[in-house]
């Protein structure tokens, strides 16, 4: 599906209930300050065309990725599909699986981060604070180191908790900010990188028939992801959604 000019998103699954798709990296989620153009709207504006509906069209917003970052992201295409696929997210029955290029070697291959975020809103940045701090929220996410190359690392992430720039704090503050991230690795990463950090792949129960689906999508064959090779062999001998 290609919309506005460059923007192309492709569409992994469909059906009455479910949309499924890879989000290109730097679209907002939906509309913000900037006024760019915005996945929602472009989703529907393409559900308006393909299926000629006339007035506005219904597409629920079940979870988020920041704007720099690409990959699979689940919409509910009905009222009743957006509820019940928001329970699982709220119970951690919706798995979702990240990858991500680190500065630096892990001194573990495999671990669990556990912190408390506070968000600024009005500064658009997230903080570590104790558990006690009026408005913190528990972060939790697995990581599992799967390459290494270059001075830099290469994890597939399992994430608990869906918290605003949850990875990209975590990581910064235990000393391996993610490659390109220009707010929490500002001191090591180059003005114009982009940030290495893909949403890999998604698992949940379908809203009204109860099936079991995963959806999978590797990030792109640029730097820095193919300085370690096919990224999805390497995902795979992990395992993937949790």
């Amino acid at each position: 599906m290609s919309l506005h000019k460059s923007i192309k998103i492709n569409i992994l699954y469909e059906d009455n209930h479910l949309l499924v798709v890879e989000k290109p990296v730097n679209v907002p989620v939906q509309k913000d300050s900037s006024n760019d153009i915005d996945m929602l709207t472009l989703l529907k504006e393409d559900l308006k065309v393909r299926y000629n509906k006339p007035g506005n069209v219904y597409l629920g917003l079940v979870h988020r990725l920041d704007r720099p970052v690409g990959g699979v992201m689940v919409f509910a295409k009905t009222s009743k599909a957006a509820s019940r696929l928001s329970d699982q997210v709220r119970t951690r029955g919706l798995g979702k699986t990240y990858v991500a290029v680190v500065h630096g070697k892990l001194d573990s291959r495999k671990g669990r981060l556990e912190n408390y975020l506070l968000k600024d809103e009005k500064a658009n940045r997230v903080s570590i604070v104790s558990p006690e701090v009026k408005g913190a929220k528990q972060a939790i996410l697995d990581f599992y180191v799967i390459g290494e190359a270059k001075g830099f690392t290469l994890v597939k992430i399992d994430l608990h908790t869906g918290r605003s720039h949850q990875i990209r704090v975590q990581f910064s503050h235990i000393g391996h900010p993610l490659y390109g991230d220009q707010r929490y690795g500002n001191k090591v990463n180059k003005v114009g990188q982009q940030i290495a950090l893909w949403s890999y792949g998604i698992g949940f129960k379908h809203p009204t028939t109860g099936e079991e689906l995963e959806f999978l999508c590797k990030p792109p064959d640029l730097e820095p992801w193919n300085w370690f090779g096919e990224v999805s062999d390497k995902i795979s001998n992990t395992g993937c959604i949790t």
